[in-house]
C-alpha cells in the first residue's frame, strides 16, 4: 500500500482544465476569475464580502492591519493553534496573550479569556483571535458578547472550518467566516485545507468599510476608485493612501480554488463518513477523542486522537507507511514567544493536550480499505 499523509490534495481534470483555460486567457493575476471566485466564497460561508489575498497569513495580517492594531496593543488567542494566528499581531507591533483550551474541544476555553478580561483594567485588550481548530466551530455568539462587553474585536480564524457551523441560540445556523458575530474571518487555501489553491487565503466580513480598507491594504495600499481619489488625472491615475503589501492571489490559483470549491459540498459529506468511521472504531478504546457538541458540525480539516504515547504510536504509524501529525505544538513554548515571558506551565491544559495528541489520516480521497488500515494499525499500537 502506498504511503497515507495526514492530509493530501486531490485535483481532477476538471481542476486541470480550469487551470489551464485560465493560463490561456488574457490574465494571469489581477483578472475576472479573482473576483469571481471572491463572490462565489461569500456566497458559500453567507457573508456579504470577501477578499482573496496570497495565504492564510497574508489574510490575518491583513485584518490585523485593517482593525489597527498598534504597537503595544494585547490581544488574546489560543496556544493550540498554527503561529500565524498570534504572529499577526506581532508583525503590528501587538503584544500577544493567551488563553488556555477547553480540554474535551480542544478549542479556546471561553470562561479562561473571561478570566483574562475580568484580571485587567477594562481597556487592557483590543481584540480576541479564536481558532475553529480542526474545523469544530467556535462558539462566535458567546464570544461576540463578551467582546462586546470588554469592546473587543474578533478576528475568526477559519482555516479549518470552510463548511462548518455552530447552532445559534434561536436554533439558527451559523457558517463559520460567515460575519456574523465576528469582525474579520480568514481561511487559508493550502493544499491540505479543503480548497486547495497551491496557497491562498480569504478574509470574509459583513462591514464594508472594512472590506474597501482590506482591498487597498492587499496591493500595496493603492486605489484607482475614483470615489476614493483626492484627485483624477486620468485613466492610468492611482494613488497610494496607506502602507499596504502585495498579497494578491494569481488569477490561476483562484481558477482552481473556484473549481475546487463546486465539490466542496460533496468533499465535505466524505470528511464526515471518515470522521463517523473512525468515531465508530475508537469509541471506548485507549484513547480520548475531540467531544462533538450537538448544534455543532465539525468540518474535519483534522481527525486528531489523544494517547498515553503519542511518540510510540507516531512511529509504529510511520513503520507502517502512515504519516501521521501533530497538531500543533503549543504557541507559548516556542522560543520567540518565550523571550515574552511565556514559558511551560503556563497553560496546562493545552500542554496535556499536546502531550497525547495525534492527527491521523482524514482527507476526502482517503479510501475506505486506507481508513481501515490506519484504524488497525492505530488499534494495533494502543490495544496491546
Amino acid at each position: 500500500m502506498k504511503a497515507i499523509p495526514y492530509g493530501r490534495q486531490e485535483i481532477t481534470e476538471a481542476d486541470e482544465q480550469a487551470v489551464i483555460e485560465t493560463l490561456r486567457s488574457d490574465f494571469l493575476t489581477q483578472g475576472p476569475k479573482i473576483n469571481e471566485f471572491e463572490e462565489a466564497f461569500a456566497g458559500y460561508v453567507g457573508s456579504k464580502y470577501a477578499v482573496a489575498v496570497s495565504n492564510g497569513t497574508a489574510a490575518l495580517h491583513l485584518c490585523a492591519l485593517a482593525l489597527n492594531v498598534q504597537p503595544g496593543d494585547k490581544v488574546i488567542t489560543t496556544p493550540i493553534t498554527f503561529a500565524a494566528s498570534a504572529n499577526c499581531v506581532r508583525y503590528c507591533g501587538g503584544e500577544v496573550a493567551f488563553a488556555d483550551i477547553d480540554p474535551e474541544t480542544f478549542i479556546i476555553d471561553i470562561n479562561k479569556v473571561r478570566e483574562l478580561l475580568e484580571a485587567h483594567p477594562k481597556g487592557t485588550f483590543k481584540g480576541i483571535i479564536p481558532v475553529d481548530f480542526t474545523g469544530y466551530p467556535v462558539d462566535l455568539e458567546a464570544f461576540r458578547k463578551l467582546a462586546d462587553e470588554y469592546g473587543l474585536w474578533i478576528i475568526e480564524d477559519a482555516c479549518h472550518a470552510p463548511g462548518g457551523y455552530f447552532t445559534d441560540s434561536n436554533g439558527d445556523r451559523q457558517s463559520c467566516g460567515n460575519g456574523q458575530f465576528a469582525d474579520l474571518a480568514i481561511f487559508s487555501f493550502h493544499p491540505v485545507k479543503h480548497i486547495a489553491a497551491g496557497e491562498g487565503g480569504m478574509i470574509t466580513t459583513n462591514d464594508e468599510a472594512l472590506y474597501q480598507k482590506l482591498l487597498m491594504l492587499r496591493t500595496h495600499g493603492i486605489t484607482k476608485n475614483p470615489d476614493l481619489l483626492e484627485r483624477n488625472e486620468g485613466g492610468w491615475y492611482y494613488e497610494m493612501q496607506d502602507l499596504g503589501y502585495n498579497y494578491r492571489i494569481t488569477d490561476f490559483q483562484a481558477a482552481l480554488a473556484m473549481s475546487q470549491l463546486e465539490r466542496a459540498d460533496a468533499n465535505m459529506a466524505k470528511r464526515k463518513a471518515i470522521a463517523e468511521r473512525y468515531d465508530k472504531a475508537f469509541t471506548g478504546k485507549k484513547m480520548v477523542l475531540q467531544k462533538q457538541e450537538r448544534g455543532f458540525s465539525n468540518a474535519y480539516h483534522l481527525y486528531v486522537i489523544q494517547v498515553e504515547d503519542r511518540k510510540g504510536l507516531y512511529d509504529h504509524l510511520r513503520e507502517n507507511g502512515i504519516f501521521a501529525q501533530v497538531h500543533y505544538i503549543p504557541v507559548h513554548t516556542m522560543p520567540y514567544y518565550r523571550q515574552f515571558g511565556w514559558k511551560k506551565g503556563d497553560f496546562k491544559k493545552a500542554e496535556a493536550y499536546y502531550d497525547r495528541c495525534l492527527s491521523i489520516p482524514m482527507y476526502p480521497n482517503l479510501s475506505e480499505q486506507e481508513q481501515q488500515f490506519v484504524i488497525d494499525k492505530v488499534l494495533e499500537f494502543t490495544e496491546k
